[in-house]
């Protein structure tokens, strides 16, 4: 366990990641805070890249394999902070817990894997085998994995620690999730005589409806590959007097292991060319989102929102590895999966790299009003964090 030293420690730097406000393209301030506490603990290189990621490393004193923190450093808004019993950005502690947005998604994670690693290379004084990186991620809320492909690129990791809220057990994978984009196109006219155009909302209307037809896929751990609409939107908006020409719904389709871009886009064409064979006046594609946003260093961000599923087995090596050194060490972890998307998405899904998740904190408290991280989760995460390192890099 940590001594009352350490633990202050990252309490403090949860707090101070806590008070600088970075939704998502307003990171600046904590990887200021950030590279700040990663140059004053000793880490050998920090690094600030494109997109405005942090990369802190600390290498050993011999040859070994390269282990990888993530932890995203983007939240979602505080809408209402009158909503708030406390304030969302003061970091204040009431009843053992720290208040405010970012806590538990992800900023108590961030902490304990900064103070864990340089806790790690002090007490080794870097005699170990292999190199430790701390990624402060941005955009991960916007799209899991996009800015994360940046971090794996420079590094090149052989295991990840995805940080994101677990209350300290071990996840071995996720599903995936994909924006898929359904749009319809017809002919404009006035509303009056609609019979001399062709109400793209109506055909959009029939489409939905065949959609949720489809059965879908099932995998016997992750659950189903779901289809959900989630908006739908018409052109010209408003419409007043005219009959509108273009409909666009948005879906969210929940990914399986093994399943590819165009292996998730087959059944729902199939049933698009079967609706257009049936109606003439039918014209309806399918494809995926595109996400572009605005980094704090001023360059752009862009991805197709298709992020993969992963998963890995229970008896992993390295899975077993981390599962017994955490047990030795008096925790007692289930192993499970996320059951929402990560940047394992890239690190496991895209590039086959070996990756778990272990975080503080409830999944639940993610995004919610009086989001909080609780001090003992925050503090034994930080041991937790101690413990994957013993067991990785021998």
């Amino acid at each position: 366990m940590l001594s009352k030293e350490r633990e202050s420690a990252v309490v403090e730097l949860c707090q101070k990641l806590i008070r600088q406000r970075s939704y998502s393209g307003e990171e600046q301030g904590v990887v200021q805070v950030l590279q700040e506490n990663m140059e004053a603990l000793g880490f050998d290189e920090v690094t600030v890249d494109r997109y405005g990621n942090i990369i802190g490393c600390i290498k050993g004193k011999r040859p070994g394999k390269k282990l990888l923190f993530d932890g995203h450093i983007d939240t979602v808004p505080a809408t209402n902070a009158a909503e708030w019993q406390h304030p969302p950005f003061a970091a204040e502690i009431h009843d053992g817990k720290i208040y405010g947005r970012g806590t538990s998604d992800m900023k108590g994670a961030v902490a304990a894997m900064i103070c864990a690693t340089a806790n790690f290379a002090q007490d080794t004084n870097k005699d170990f085998a292999g190199e430790i990186y701390v990624a402060g991620v941005v955009h991960e809320e916007c799209f899991e994995g996009v800015a994360a492909r940046e971090i794996s690129k420079l590094v090149q990791p052989d295991y990840v620690v995805i940080g994101e809220a677990s209350q300290l057990n071990l996840k071995i994978g996720q599903r995936g999730r994909a924006e898929i984009v359904i749009e319809t196109f017809g002919i404009p006219c006035h509303s009056a005589n609609p019979e001399k155009g062709v109400n793209a909302v109506y055909k959009m209307a029939k489409v939905i409806d065949a959609i949720r037809t489809l059965v879908p896929p099932h995998h016997s751990v992750l659950g189903d590959g779901i289809l959900e609409l989630t908006d739908i939107k018409s052109s010209p908006y408003p419409g007043a007097s005219v009959v509108p020409e273009y409909c666009r719904a948005t879906y969210d389709r929940r990914l399986l292991v093994g399943e590819t871009k165009e292996s998730v886009l087959v059944p729902i064409q199939q049933l698009l060319n079967q609706l257009m064979a049936q109606d003439p006046e039918l014209k309806v594609t399918a494809s995926y989102a595109v996400g572009v946003e605005k980094c704090h260093t001023g360059n752009e961000i862009e991805g197709e929102r298709f992020f993969p599923g992963w998963l890995y087995e229970e008896n992993s090596d390295f899975v077993q590895s981390v599962f017994n050194q955490l047990k030795e060490m008096g925790y007692h972890p289930s192993i499970t999966q996320y059951n929402f998307c990560t940047n394992g998405s890239h690190y496991a899904g895209e590039a086959g790299i070996k990756t778990f998740g272990l975080g503080p904190s409830k999944e639940n408290l993610a995004h919610t009003v009086d989001e909080h991280i609780e001090i003992d989760q925050l503090t034994k995460v930080t041991d937790c964090y101690y413990g994957i390192m013993q067991a990785l890099l021998k």
